[in-house]
């Protein structure tokens, strides 16, 4: 029994490796407003389900920890659940672009606060896209299929070498553009107005030279991009759950 604990250990180590980095960034349960112990908790709970399974595919371990194999695999594995999870950021990352967006076509720009999940200052629109997007994933329980996905993970990319880079880039680059074109799709009516609500104030300063058209302008662009945004809500975040269960299912194979 003396002679399988270390092999067991650094199978655990292993399997921990991937999912512990998955779940730090796992889009709600992985915020920075949640306490490092209980996402530290529930990546060891999500590791000891999912040992069982993931040991038999596990390189041997010759009861060692400091082989240099086993070190390759152990880097592998943070790399991979680096990957995957910085992955699934950067499609939750279109709704702080297309908070952006949003104020820059409103007026808004000038409107920061600090974004809890990162501690850094964004856009007002941004935080709050980002927080009500977290919400709906923990409400509409899309946080199971991310779980999911990392059990499916150990299918697509076995934990036995480093992972190919020009897999890995070609995964974050697939990831950067269908976050920036869900930015887009959600924008998209506010670039719309931003263009049409310019243009028709140039015509109107054409018209009415004397008119003050800045003092007019600012209010009216907020007030009715307000407007816009409160009607288009439900249908912005509708199609941010969508894309994102989508990226998740084709991941898992669904």
């Amino acid at each position: 029994m003396n002679l399988l604990l270390p092999g067991i250990a650094a199978a655990f180590l292993l399997t921990f490796a991937r999912v512990g980095v998955l779940m730090m960034l796992m889009p709600g349960l992985g915020e920075q407003n949640i306490s490092a112990r209980m996402r530290l908790s529930l990546a060891l709970l999500v590791t000891l389900v999912l040992f069982p399974t993931v040991r038999p595919l596990l390189p041997a371990t010759n009861g060692t920890l400091a082989g240099p194999a086993l070190i390759g695999v152990l880097i592998g594995e943070i790399l991979v659940g680096m990957v995957l999870g910085l992955t699934v950021r950067m499609v939750l990352a279109a709704l702080q672009t297309a908070g952006v967006v949003i104020s820059q076509s409103l007026g808004l720009s000038y409107a920061m606060t600090v974004d809890p999940m990162t501690a850094s200052q964004q856009v007002t629109l941004g935080n709050f896209l980002s927080l009500l997007g977290i919400t709906l994933i923990l409400a509409t329980d899309l946080h199971h299929l991310a779980l999911d996905a990392i059990g499916h993970s150990y299918a697509v990319l076995p934990p036995n070498a480093l992972p190919s880079m020009g897999d890995a880039a070609q995964l974050a680059i697939t990831a950067i553009a269908r976050g920036f074109t869900l930015a887009i799709r959600i924008s998209a009516p506010f670039i719309a107005f931003g263009i049409l609500f310019n243009l028709g104030l140039g015509v109107l300063s054409r018209l009415m030279p004397q008119l003050q058209v800045f003092f007019v302008a600012v209010p009216a662009s907020i007030l009715i991009g307000m407007l816009i945004l409160v009607a288009a809500l439900g249908v912005v975040m509708g199609v941010f759950l969508d894309d994102l269960s989508r990226f998740l299912a084709d991941f898992i194979g669904r």
